[in-house]
């Protein structure tokens, strides 16, 4: 019997693998596949004449185009091959989920490599050299970041974390010969190990006490033993709070930010770049898959267990939030270098995230609509972020080339000799601010309105309307704070005068570098004004709240 019943294990699990999981998995194996390429392209002397920027442009290409065919197949009512697709569907023996998370997170960054490779190809780095070990990493780290996005097991979290953090210790020291580069990526990958150590002893506790990894699994069994011993409850406590340390470092959330200011100085802006849109898609995506996976449960007895759960993910969640946003936001005020500046903004906008995770989690299991609107929000604000943030780190490096400097005291003036870059700046820094009619004030007010519908619902507890009020007041608070050092940098750009000994290089490419700006810059005045179809693409994703 037992060879019997081996082979039909083997046999499922083969056609599980070929009909079911692969074709759902086509955008990562594309990657995948990708770097593969790449790599020999490194490595065959046949094959060197190959640029690997062009080649990882074409392998995105592919991954892109089976992102899109798999997101605009979901199950949704006036969408091309609607119901070609099932809705949610477990891969791999449930290691991986595919659903409309999965789908938009895998487009958002498949979408942004296609606008990050020819970034860095206009930038000049990396160079024809490095080329091939960079795009390497580049893929590699958006690979993990896809199975992030995908997760459905704790393993398959850290292990997804993992592969996307490894790569983007040695990007943060790609620039050779550099201390600050060396430093940071060693910064980077020390704080990493010991974030990474935490989480997977979380991880142990809770598959310790719960007795799997598997997320809709772990769910029941939290239902069952919540409340039940209260020594079991510390330990679960415990647990869950070191796997919030992973996800924290992920976000460059407060007090696990420390890496972030540092590696965004030390590192190229195009490394930042990656780092700060990327990174923070992934981590806010599965930052909701474990909210969702932990936090619900299908319908039966003993979903109600789980209120108390979400209660303390909605607390956890909630003060990390505060603290981020408003931590990044005062830091950024007294920064005079224009990637560290940066690098606070996104921790700031690691906060405003988090708001709508909140919203979700107060949300989920009371008013499933309206967590179906956060999550909405959520991937709206992730995909007019892209823009921004890919946008004000190709103004550095475009304004690096050219005067050989990231400070922002060497921007004065900059208006009377490039007054088109200017306006692009004007442009990115207010939509970064939240104000009208850019697609930055879309995004705020969507993650903002979430939070309002939570604390006017009546099927929220008053604690839960408190929490939730105090998180509003705090997100307006912030947003009025940024107007300062963001619109300092455009003063210094406009009002001060240029230096007499400021170095323009004349061999920097003028138009290339300008038309790249210009068309980041674009979409995100478009968005302002013309937003309700990209909404109504992002409320795909929140059918994960369904």
């Amino acid at each position: 019997m037992q060879p019997m019943e081996l082979g039909s294990l083997v046999a499922g699990t083969i056609d599980d693998t070929l009909r079911v999981s692969l074709p759902l998995f086509r955008a990562e194996a594309a990657l995948a596949a990708t770097v593969v390429l790449v790599l020999l392209c490194r490595m065959l002397p046949v094959l060197r004449w190959l640029d690997s920027g062009l080649v990882a442009l074409g392998g995105v290409a592919f991954a892109f185009w089976y992102a899109w065919c798999d997101a605009t197949g979901l199950p949704l009512s006036g969408w091309p091959g609607a119901d070609a697709v099932p809705g949610r569907q477990e891969l791999f023996g449930g290691l991986l989920v595919f659903d409309a998370l999965t789908a938009i997170i895998r487009l958002l960054l498949t979408g942004f490599l296609l606008l990050y490779i020819p970034f860095t190809k206009v930038s000049g780095i990396p160079d024809r050299e490095d080329g091939a070990d960079f795009y390497t990493l580049v893929l590699g780290a958006a690979l993990g970041m896809c199975l992030m996005a995908s997760a459905n097991h704790l393993l398959m979290v850290f292990m997804a974390v993992e592969m996307a953090s490894v790569p983007s210790y040695a990007l943060a020291g790609m620039l050779k010969g550099r201390k600050a580069s060396s430093e940071a990526a060693l910064k980077y990958a020390v704080y990493g190990a010991g974030a990474a150590g935490v989480m997977l002893y979380g991880i142990s506790l809770l598959a310790g006490v719960l007795g799997t990894c598997h997320l809709p699994s772990m769910a029941a069994e939290l239902s069952r033993v919540v409340g039940a011993d209260q020594g079991t409850t510390m330990v679960l406590v415990l647990g869950g709070l070191m796997v919030a340390v992973g996800l924290a470092f992920k976000l460059s959330a407060v007090p696990f930010h420390f890496w972030c200011p540092d590696v965004f100085e030390g590192a190229a802006a195009e490394v930042g770049a990656f780092l700060s849109v990327a990174s923070k898609a992934a981590a806010v995506a599965l930052v909701v898959r474990l909210a969702f996976g932990l936090g619900t449960l299908a319908a039966g007895p003993g979903g109600e267990g789980l209120a108390d759960v979400r209660f303390f993910m909605l607390v956890v969640v909630a003060l990390m939030a505060a603290a981020t946003c408003t931590l990044g936001n005062l830091a950024a005020y007294g920064q005079t270098n224009m990637k560290r500046m940066l690098a606070y903004s996104t921790i700031a906008h690691a906060g405003y995230l988090m708001m709508g995770v909140a919203a979700a989690v107060a949300m989920m299991g009371v008013a499933p609509g309206q967590a179906r609107d956060a999550v909405s929000a959520l991937a709206f604000y992730l995909g007019t972020y892209l823009f921004m943030n890919l946008a004000a780190f190709a103004i550095v490096a475009v304004l690096r080339n050219r005067l050989r400097s990231e400070e922002i005291s060497a921007y004065a003036g900059l208006v009377r000799s490039s007054p088109g870059l200017v306006v692009a700046t004007a442009v990115v820094l207010v939509s970064l601010i939240g104000l009208p009619p850019l697609a930055g004030f879309v995004g705020k007010f969507l993650v903002f309105s979430s939070l309002a519908q939570a604390i006017s619902s009546g099927a929220a507890s008053p604690a839960v309307r408190s929490l939730l009020l105090a998180l509003l007041v705090v997100g307006g608070v912030n947003t009025v704070i940024s107007l300062f050092y963001y619109l300092r940098v455009l003063k210094v750009m406009t009002f001060d005068p240029p230096p007499a000994d400021r170095f323009i290089d004349a061999n920097a490419p003028v138009w290339l570098s300008g038309g790249l700006v210009a068309a980041l810059a674009l979409p995100i005045v478009v968005l302002g004004v013309f937003w309700s179809g990209l909404y109504a693409f992002a409320q795909l994703a929140g059918r994960i709240a369904s």
